[in-house]
């Protein structure tokens, strides 16, 4: 059975992975975070399964969040949520503004419970787990966080360092060249990995080139099918002092359109935020590559590498000033995806080491 169809879970923690699952079907794009939340009914004297009681993730700003979402789906159905556990991804908001505080509502409901994934770091709608210790709720923190904060990472980015998530595309040959000895780049990469890479850009507010690859490749920075069923288009970027063209593919919509002046990778995140752009990401050239990776700016690296080698030719990234094996820029692989005869490896930001103790364990603990 499919788990958004489950009616009963085992543990506290398949109620969580549900919970995710529900979260990721909110929009990517919304200023809001993705979140899920799940009901479970009090543990009866048998302990697990536990009957589902509501589910529910938040639809977008302005829209119910996942735990008033999950509170209407219980009563919807003549659930009674008194002594129940909320499992959800996010630590419940204290925050009144379009919608009301979760915390309030989850106390007002009678839940007697809740197990979060993520603290929201948003100083003005955190302090909920606060607020349900306060009215004896028993209040558990850190089940499943890792997942939890990889599905936030886009809104985290944007609390926490106040500047737009930003995503490395890096499409190359196996020995790391982007064009052949004269220019010709079209295409080093096969159809099923530009096929892909579309569908990551349905996923961001904003593509960025810089002008020396917007000269060269001429491209429209759209999204193009399989992936056209986005709701809107991203923002098309060009970075760079040099003009661009009146007849530039970029300039096709011309309300797409922006053309940040400056080499600066800073200023134009800062100017990228103002725009209300969350998601960016760094298509090229290796100019551009390099001056966001100098810049300790890139959050996550998708690089499609194609069974090829040219010996020559343009590389992926420019200089990046480093003269000595000890001081590489390191990055830790998250996953390797096969795509047609391509090979898509999916890399983050090496993890620092803990700042604080996680409480996952005393969550798996919830009292059945």
């Amino acid at each position: 059975m499919p788990i958004q169809e489950l009616n009963r879970v085992d543990s506290v923690d398949a109620a969580m992975q549900l919970a995710l699952s529900l979260a990721a079907r909110g929009p990517v794009r919304d200023p809001n975070p993705q979140v899920g939340c799940v009901l479970l009914a009090p543990p009866s004297s048998g302990g697990w399964p536990r009957r589902i009681l509501g589910r529910g993730f938040h639809r977008g700003a302005g829209s119910p969040h996942a735990e008033a979402a999950a509170l209407d789906d219980a009563r919807s159905a003549g659930a009674d949520a008194r002594g129940a556990t909320a499992v959800v991804t996010l630590e419940p908001c204290a925050h009144t503004g379009l919608t009301p505080s979760c915390a309030n509502a989850l106390l007002e409901a009678g839940v007697a419970e809740v197990v979060f994934a993520v603290a929201d770091p948003n100083p003005v709608a955190s302090g909920g787990a606060a607020r349900l210790r306060a009215q004896g709720v028993r209040v558990l923190e850190g089940l499943r966080r890792s997942e939890g904060e990889a599905l936030l990472r886009v809104w985290l980015t944007g609390v926490t360092e106040r500047r737009p998530f930003v995503t490395l595309k890096l499409a190359s040959t196996l020995d790391g060249r982007v064009a052949a000895a004269d220019g010709s780049s079209k295409w080093i990469t096969s159809d099923a990995a530009r096929a892909h890479a579309h569908q990551r850009r349905a996923e961001a507010c904003a593509i960025l080139v810089g002008t020396g690859t917007q000269r060269a490749d001429n491209p429209s920075l759209s999204v193009r099918a399989p992936a056209a069923e986005v709701a809107s288009q991203p923002l098309r970027v060009v970075m760079g002092l040099r003009a661009v063209a009146a007849d530039a593919a970029v300039r096709a919509q011309p309300e797409l359109f922006v053309h940040l002046r400056t080499h600066d990778a800073v200023a134009a995140l800062e100017e990228l935020r103002a725009r209300g752009v969350r998601h960016v990401i760094v298509e090229g050239g290796p100019t551009i590559a390099a001056a966001f990776l100098r810049a300790g700016l890139v959050d996550e690296i998708d690089a499609y590498l194609a069974p090829i080698l040219l010996g020559d030719g343009a590389s992926s990234v420019a200089s990046l000033d480093i003269g000595s094996l000890r001081d590489a820029n390191r990055w830790a692989t998250e996953s390797v995806h096969p795509l047609g005869v391509d090979t898509l490896i999916h890399l983050v930001r090496e993890p620092q080491a803990e700042s604080t103790p996680s409480r996952a364990a005393d969550a798996e603990g919830v009292a059945a």
